[in-house]
């Protein structure tokens, strides 16, 4: 996995906040739909990630804060001029030796802008997640809160841009609760549009009790469906995509552990999947 310190940021793009909207209701975690519209040079694809930099002070003087994030939609042109859709969650960390909670600084500084203000981008950057040439490969994406987001362009992508998938797509995404289960909900549910597709079914998890920070049931979610997974993966076409936070590996092993049978099992055909480039994931 690339390191955000390995992607270059000399090449900077100017872009202006044509709208900002809060999808989670207000007394969720918040999680913001941003639309960007960025000089024409910068032409971005569903394949790909950008960067945002924020300017930041701190003891060693004024430093560049540098975050990537996935398109969340299909990019589209106004006057020339791309627009761009991403997700961004207000996050906050305790600092690890004094203990004290932080605002996380890129997030912050995005769920605090308003229509009008100018951001600075960089990239586009490379994500793992290409779409197969093969139009029969079988598709397993694994998506946890804003992790949502390079599905959602990618299966736009596939129904609307690449036309005529024959293997099945299979979506399983996790959130808290159902306020939070972003575009599968009746909000903002445009995924849902997609159901109706013969190659394309989403699952979701939530948490049993939300309120007592119970652990999301992602792995159940998956097991639920081991009858059909263990079809696909016994198909040598079967690719897995994977974004999330860290947590969402562990939830993964167990659950695909207990499908095939045993850890063992899984390593084995995990490592086939990781070798022969059908496996990728965006942990954060």
């Amino acid at each position: 996995m690339a390191h955000l310190a390995d992607f270059n940021t000399e090449k900077k793009f100017r872009a202006t906040v044509k709208k900002t909207e809060r999808l989670t209701p207000a007394n969720t975690e918040e999680v913001r739909e941003i639309l960007l519209e960025v000089q024409p040079e910068f032409n971005v694809k569903v394949d790909q990630s950008f960067g945002v930099l924020v300017k930041s002070s701190g003891e060693f003087g004024n430093t560049f804060h540098h975050r990537l994030y996935s398109v969340a939609d299909l990019p589209e042109k106004k006057n020339g001029n791309p627009l761009i859709t991403m997700l961004v969650k207000r996050c906050s960390y305790v600092d690890d030796f004094s203990g004290e909670l932080y605002d996380g600084v890129a997030s912050n500084y995005l769920c605090d802008r308003r229509v009008g203000d100018e951001i600075t981008l960089t990239g586009p950057h490379s994500l793992p997640f290409v779409v197969p040439a093969d139009k029969t490969a079988n598709l397993i994406l694994v998506g946890m809160g804003t992790g949502i987001a390079p599905f959602r362009a990618f299966i736009k992508h596939i129904y609307k841009n690449v036309k005529d998938w024959k293997g099945k797509v299979r979506l399983f995404y996790g959130a808290r609760s159902g306020l939070e289960l972003l575009y599968l909900n009746d909000k903002d549910g445009d995924l849902t549009n997609y159901y109706d597709e013969a190659t394309f079914e989403a699952f979701h998890a939530i948490s049993p009790r939300p309120h007592m920070n119970d652990p999301i049931a992602l792995d159940a979610a998956i097991e639920e469906r081991a009858a059909e997974i263990v079809e696909m993966l016994n198909q040598t076409n079967t690719y897995i995509y994977v974004a999330g936070y860290e947590k969402v590996k562990g939830m993964l092993d167990k659950a695909f552990s207990n499908i095939l049978g045993s850890k063992e099992k899984w390593e084995t055909r995990k490592a086939e999947l990781v070798a022969g480039k059908k496996w990728a994931e965006i942990i954060y």
